[in-house]
């Protein structure tokens, strides 16, 4: 009994090296977008007609666990989750090279597992050829941040406030405030994260701060998955900038009223054209008019003087 005992020993811990030697991969995909799970046995060249090939989810407590099956070179739906159903697919052309990878179509939150491949060789008896674990992550970015403020509060004095929100990220940001003009981090007043329905979040956080001249206060929200990390910013101007800003102003406005000067002295000088070529076509008129009444009565003077 006792070798028999040390051999079934000796056959878990070989089992537990397999396991723990299985290396797993990560994906990550944005929502809605296809994710492919790889699964690559290299070197080999197979005949698929005595492989098994399945995809499953690595979980125990799963109810239905397969997200697709090939066996004999014929895909077998019989067994496949509803879940996955009519979303997965081989890569058919690589399949003899040894590549089992997996495309998931249109993934969503509910796809975000571990998933494992195996791969059977069926000749004279069943073995485990190769297999491969890929955890799914999913992500979206975050929308540029709109950064409001500053708000002067009423029951403070000096104090002000700013607002910074972002809409459909996922997973959960990380938002965070900076002083720039001594690149300080600021603890926010307050952060609140909404769930969506379609499963991504909305950000807003809340700044306050005591006013100064000089203020330079930039939001970051931070979508670790992605390594993404945008940002807002708000600058105080200085009083100089401000009278600048205002002779700004007066030169465009002084610009647009010379503008409209132009304009109505050129209706004008229309209008005295227009008014001195009506005068000159009426004094032609009028010599014409005194020119016709003037020579019958000269040809009547002709016929009547003797010759």
């Amino acid at each position: 009994m006792e070798p028999r005992g040390c051999g079934f020993l000796l056959l878990s811990l070989h089992i537990l090296r397999a396991v723990a030697a299985l290396e797993e991969k990560i994906v990550i995909s944005k929502l809605g977008d296809n994710a492919t799970l790889s699964c690559i046995y290299p070197g080999k060249e197979l005949s698929l007609n005595n492989l098994r090939v399945y995809w499953q989810i690595d979980d125990v407590q799963e109810q239905c666990s397969v997200v697709h099956a090939l066996i004999s070179g014929q895909d077998n739906e019989s067994e496949q989750c509803i879940h996955f159903k009519n979303r997965t697919q081989l890569l058919w052309d690589r399949l003899g090279e040894g590549d089992f990878s997996l495309l998931l179509l249109n993934v969503s939150q509910s796809d975000e597992r571990k998933y494992k491949c195996v791969v059977l060789q069926t000749n004279e008896y069943t073995k485990v050829v190769h297999q491969a674990q890929v955890v799914l992550s999913l992500a979206a970015s975050y929308s540029q941040p709109i950064l409001s403020g500053p708000v002067t509060n009423s029951n403070s004095t000096g104090e002000v406030t700013f607002s910074c929100s972002s809409d459909n990220g996922y997973p959960e940001p990380n938002v965070y405030w900076i002083n720039r003009t001594d690149n300080r981090r600021l603890l926010p007043s307050e952060l609140s994260i909404t769930l969506h329905d379609d499963g991504t979040y909305s950000v807003l956080s809340t700044l306050k701060v005591k006013a100064t001249s000089d203020m330079q206060i930039e939001c970051f929200i931070e979508n670790k998955r992605l390594q993404e990390n945008i940002s807002a910013n708000y600058t105080q101007e200085k009083q100089n900038n401000g009278s600048n800003t205002e002779s700004h102003k007066d030169l465009a406005k002084s610009g647009q009223g010379a503008q409209a000067a132009g304009i109505i002295s050129i209706v004008i000088l229309l209008a005295l054209l227009a008014v001195l070529i009506c005068w000159l076509w009426k004094h032609r008129s009028s010599k014409l008019v005194s020119y016709t009444d003037v020579q019958p009565n000269e040809d009547n003077r002709k016929l009547n003087s003797p010759v």
